[in-house]
């Protein structure tokens, strides 16, 4: 593999870059392939918004539903469609596996795209110990040739980055932020007191977002953020110029859209409003994860049109009812043929 010849200059600027409101981007499909079409869109629109960056095939876009070839694919359009802007927009590659060995190999193949850095997980289902976390991160920090934002989520990857684990991971030079999805109130605090000068903490707690804050985070990385994304940014931007009424008053008016989006397994029902939004062609969403329900459907529309947000004509209801298409990325010839 070709490695980069200079890791500390990207390191820094990822951390100059690592606040403020990022997107944890979703993957679009159609006819169970990644939508190109509607990629270029979604980056378009939010490209025009107050984001501070953009991560690509995490937990909200899928990723560990998508192949090799539909990873380093939709970072190549992302980088295209960003490209001559008059901002700079960093993106970060979401990675997610419980074998360390497999996933150097991942960061082996990945390290020449055109990144800036990762968002790593802990590894799920096995619950390693916290010497075990230590170890895992270290080494592929010690591997990768973009920066890492590591990832903790206990209540998906059953095991819990205590800040001890965290702390001794910060002082790698590699390891530059982290998202912060620990659900409790207390770890996180007691983090942000003790982190080393340098070491963000972006939560992506999306019903937390403003606690957070108000808590010295630095910024979130939240898949609400999808939907009224101005509102969602302001609330930062409120609390910096010491306007916490206003701040407050802004989060009142997005806090219920962290519940909404959260009602079934996300992405979901994020995918199912941006559709009616007209943003992306189609709701669609891979297997094991499923379309929202009628029930669900109705709710968002109901918030649409109260928020006064034009909805498509919606066609006869997509067919929940029936099984959807069981497709491999890897494998079928329909999804080959539209991504290329």
């Amino acid at each position: 593999m070709t490695r980069r010849p200079d890791t500390a200059r990207p390191t820094t600027a990822l951390q100059n870059q690592l606040r403020g409101l990022w997107l944890p981007l979703i993957t679009p499909f159609r006819d169970g392939a990644p939508d190109e079409q509607s990629l270029r869109r979604l980056i378009g629109h939010y490209a025009h918004s107050p984001i501070a960056g953009l991560v690509l095939a995490a937990t909200s876009g899928e990723g560990m539903t998508l192949s090799m070839t539909e990873l380093e694919r939709i970072v190549t359009v992302t980088r295209d469609k960003l490209a001559g802007r008059s901002r700079s927009i960093p993106v970060c590659l979401g990675l997610s596996g419980a074998d360390t060995s497999k996933m150097r190999d991942a960061l082996d193949e990945t390290g020449v795209w055109p990144i800036d850095g990762y968002l790593i997980a802990s590894p799920y289902y096995l619950r390693p110990s916290q010497r075990g976390l230590l170890q895992h991160f270290s080494a592929l920090a010690d591997h990768a040739s973009w920066p890492i934002v590591l990832y903790n989520i206990p209540y998906r990857s059953a095991v819990n980055l205590t800040n001890e684990t965290l702390l001794h991971l910060a002082g790698h030079p590699n390891i530059v932020g982290l998202k912060d999805c620990c659900a409790d109130r207390t770890q996180s605090a007691d983090l942000l007191r003790r982190r080393p000068p340098g070491f963000r903490v972006l939560t992506g707690e999306d019903a937390q977002y403003y606690d957070a804050l108000t808590d010295g985070a630095d910024g979130a990385i939240l898949l609400s953020a999808h939907v009224e994304t101005d509102h969602f940014a302001s609330v930062q931007t409120l609390l910096r110029e010491g306007n916490h009424e206003a701040a407050a008053a802004r989060w009142q008016n997005v806090r219920d859209l962290t519940r909404l989006l959260f009602a079934e397994p996300s992405p979901a029902p994020a995918k199912y409003w941006l559709w009616r939004a007209g943003l992306i062609e189609s709701a669609e969403v891979r297997l094991p994860m499923v379309e929202v329900g009628e029930a669900l459907a109705a709710q968002i529309d109901t918030e649409m049109a109260r928020r006064g947000i034009g909805v498509v004509s919606a066609p006869a209801r997509r067919n929940d009812t029936r099984p959807q298409k069981l497709l491999n990325p890897a494998s079928s010839a329909t999804a080959a043929a539209r991504w290329q």
